[in-house]
């Protein structure tokens, strides 16, 4: 039976290369793509009936979130909301807004796979002074600063002193939580596990950094996953809701894998050339096997268990165009 063709919209940055390279994976496979930027996403909404913009989130069945909207507080959970809105209406999106909100938030992230009982080094997130301080000294006086909100390596400090502690204390805000994770010496690099689906494909990266992302130079060897490397992706992925994520897997000295972060909106220029794989086409064919047959596929807010949506108004022209 041949694939019906999809209303592919991408949100992010229309100029961003995962974006285009999802265009590219999509229209090769007959898809009509749409780039949708995160700030063009806007509301309209009277009794019983809301309509999202642009018109083209009126029409495409499936979305893919690519790249995490940057902004104050209200420009993200106005962004949040207006995609798990999205799922609200019936259309695909990958990944889940529920499931950017967990992995965006390094300690949420965390402290659910740990409830899942995955392996992950031991962390503390303060806010006080002094709480920072014990926590330094708990996690053995050897730690990783990280902020709750970022990936690919930024913002990224070792803290491995009391002059390191106090000279990043007086850079940290007041009150500003602080995120810290025992250091765990790698000296085999670590490994990222990209989960597509039931698949994964695995890199093992290097550097002379303690530091080991691509993106700040660190380099890239094809790695086969072992089952125990394969089932620590699958469990933390499903353990936030996502179905392609970027699992960061830490071997320790002891043998030992620790489960690192997971990131729902994953890079894949590096991973895609070493294995040799077009990832962006396997996200597309993701798409194409969880989108149920037309007949099948959830009206208003049926997807959510919410008020169904009156047939017919979404699309009725009653709300005047944006």
């Amino acid at each position: 039976m041949a694939r019906p063709a999809l209303q592919l919209g991408l949100i992010g940055d229309p100029q961003g290369w995962h974006l285009s390279d999802l265009a590219r994976a999509g229209e090769a496979r007959g898809h009509a793509v749409t780039a949708v930027p995160w700030t063009s996403l806007a509301s309209q909404i009277t009794d019983h009936n809301e309509r999202l913009s642009p018109a083209v989130t009126t029409a495409p069945t499936a979305f893919v979130i690519r790249g995490m909207p940057r902004g104050g507080l209200e420009e993200v959970v106005f962004r949040m909301n207006a995609v798990a809105r999205l799922e609200a209406a019936g259309h695909l999106v990958v990944n889940p807004a529920r499931s950017l909100e967990i992995a965006i938030d390094k300690y949420l992230t965390t402290a659910r796979l740990a409830d899942h009982g995955l392996p992950v080094p031991k962390t503390v997130v303060a806010q006080e002074a002094a709480a920072i301080r014990n926590g330094w000294e708990w996690l053995g006086g050897d730690v990783v600063a990280k902020p709750l909100f970022g990936s690919g390596g930024r913002g990224l400090e070792r803290i491995r002193s009391r002059t390191d502690l106090e000279s990043f204390l007086a850079r940290q805000p007041a009150e500003r939580p602080a995120y810290l994770q025992e250091f765990v010496p790698h000296p085999d690099g670590d490994l990222r596990i990209l989960v597509v689906g039931d698949r994964a494909f695995a890199i093992r990266r290097r550097s002379d950094d303690w530091r080991t992302n691509v993106s700040l130079g660190g380099s890239a060897e094809l790695l086969e996953p072992s089952p125990e490397m394969r089932d620590l992706a699958t469990r933390a992925a499903a353990a936030t809701g996502t179905v392609v994520a970027g699992i960061d897997l830490l071997p320790t000295a002891e043998g030992r894998l620790l489960v690192l972060e997971v990131n729902a909106v994953p890079g894949w220029r590096a991973l895609s050339a070493t294995c040799g794989v077009d990832i962006a086409a396997e996200v597309i064919a993701l798409l194409e096997r969880q989108m149920p047959p037309p007949g099948e596929r959830p009206s208003g807010n049926e997807a959510t268990g919410g008020a169904r949506q009156t047939p017919g108004k979404r699309d009725s022209g009653e709300l005047p165009p944006f």
